[in-house]
């Protein structure tokens, strides 16, 4: 209700009359087409507009809200400058990190890809070959070996 009292103030035809009637809307619900006149605004959901009807001006709203008016002149180019680096600093940290993932993936990709190939079973050194080897020449030994051991236990 105070500020409804500090627009009525503020505007030119508002602080001469009576019942004056403040419109609160988002900024997204208004609507302006071509066709409008100068200072002519439309909404698209009349659901979201407020509507405060302020019947007379109270002074004493008015100077206590006067006193705690506080009015600062930002450097508003340096402020967006500011904004912009740190949109920048985060856009490029997101980049970084989507980096680094996908480079991880790849690496995980790699190592699983080389899981399923043959290269490594296809090495020199894990190579045998189907010949008679030294293990298959002494294996009869070995059976006889055996034998004897049993026949001594029975």
């Amino acid at each position: 209700m105070d500020c409804a009292h500090l627009v009525k103030a503020n505007s030119i035809q508002g602080c001469k009359m009576n019942n004056v009637n403040v419109v609160y809307t988002p900024w997204s619900n208004l609507k302006k087409t071509a066709d409008m006149d100068v200072g002519q605004i439309g909404f698209h959901r009349q659901k979201d507009v407020k509507i405060v009807t302020v019947e007379k001006k109270v002074n004493e709203i008015l100077n206590r809200l006067e006193k705690t008016k506080m009015e600062r002149f930002p450097d508003l180019e340096a402020e967006k400058e500011c904004r912009d680096r740190e949109e920048r600093n985060e856009k490029k940290a997101q980049i970084q990190e989507m980096k680094r993932k996908e480079k991880e993936e790849m690496k995980k990709k790699r190592e699983m890809d080389e899981l399923r190939s043959y290269s490594s079973l296809m090495k020199v050194e894990n190579m045998s070959s189907n010949q008679l080897s030294k293990a298959f020449l002494l294996w009869p030994q070995f059976v006889v070996l055996i034998e004897e051991k049993h026949r001594d236990a029975c």
